[in-house]
């Protein structure tokens, strides 16, 4: 079934890899070099090509695949020859979704801040419509979707002792903002040992640049999660650098076996495609991220629990038996 580390077993783990398109296969190849020996994993073949020659995005089949494995490492999508949108959106969209990826997670070791992004609901809720000469967005924000965001990212805060900030613009988006500000205010009074502060969204960007120390765990909506975090990789060395984990992290809500999809934030600049210049580091990162992650998932575990309590009532007939 699998190794036994440490006194307790370590489950084999499955592991979805979905390459994509451009750069993404050739960083995916360096990161699987860092896979540990124990992982086996199935390759899903979506990509501009297949697209391109079947018309297919991402299967029913492959999505069910990706469901079931421990996690999905992914590439890059994106290719000139697609309208800009149709592959994020029929792909990796539809896997936050389905999969109910509801944490976005990106740290940036080099200036020492991470960032937790809502990443389910917001201006990326896929909510509006454009009639005639008027479009609009709505921003869908829900009590249940920010406090199991921000739980998450109190309990992040806790586990490293660092302080968390909470970022919006609820004095303009006073309807969103106020709730996210009421949520949280809510869920940090069961954290009295962290710190949390609020500030604006356009003033976090500017102190991002003059003073990033003063910012260790960001938690905010998915526009500005989405915005500020590239801006924090552009202060950490460049978007090359940079991984994500998009995760369902509560094993007791999570519906599927798949914990979360783990990828190098950086597109598929199919300009270097093939070139020998692409840059596996986020790629490495990213690896690295996901296999932390199913770690700390597999010590929460039930198999890892009753593997615990087993051993601690074989040392404690031991000692009785040895006492006697």
């Amino acid at each position: 079934m699998g190794q036994i580390q440490g006194g307790c077993r370590r489950v084999k783990k499955r592991v979805a890899v979905l390459p994509g398109d451009g750069i993404g296969p050739e960083v995916i190849k360096v990161a699987l070099d860092q896979v540990p020996n124990d992982y086996d994993y199935v390759v899903i073949e979506a990509s501009a090509d297949r697209y391109l020659a079947e018309g297919a995005l991402i299967t029913d089949e492959e999505v069910a695949t990706i469901a079931s494995s421990d996690a999905l490492l992914f590439g890059a999508i994106g290719d000139p020859r697609v309208t800009d949108g149709v592959l994020e959106r029929g792909i990796l969209l539809r896997l936050r979704r389905e999969l109910d990826l509801y944490v976005n997670l990106r740290p940036f070791p080099e200036i020492g801040v991470t960032f937790v992004r809502e990443n389910s609901e917001g201006l990326y809720a896929g909510v509006g419509e454009r009639v005639g000469d008027v479009a609009r967005e709505v921003s869908v924000n829900t009590v249940a979707a920010i406090e199991r965001c921000a739980r998450y990212a109190f309990e992040y805060a806790r586990a490293r002792g660092e302080r968390l900030t909470l970022v919006h613009k609820r004095n303009v988006l006073v309807h969103a903002g106020g709730l996210w500000t009421d949520v949280v205010s809510d869920v940090g009074r069961e954290y009295p040992d962290v710190e949390w502060t609020y500030e604006h969204a356009d003033a976090c960007a500017y102190h991002l640049v003059q003073d990033a120390s003063r910012y260790q765990v960001v938690l905010t909506d998915n526009l500005f999660g989405d915005m500020l975090s590239d801006l924090a990789a552009g202060l950490s060395g460049g978007i090359g650098n940079a991984a994500s984990a998009n995760l369902h992290p509560d094993l007791s809500t999570r519906t599927v076996r798949c914990l979360g999809l783990f990828e190098p934030v950086h597109g598929s600049a199919p300009d270097i495609a093939g070139t020998g210049l692409a840059d596996p580091t986020a790629a490495l990162r990213a690896t690295r991220m996901m296999v932390e992650e199913l770690d700390k998932a597999g010590e929460r575990s039930p198999d890892v629990e009753d593997e615990r309590s087993s051993r601690r009532s074989r040392e404690r007939a031991n000692k009785e038996s040895s006492s006697s």
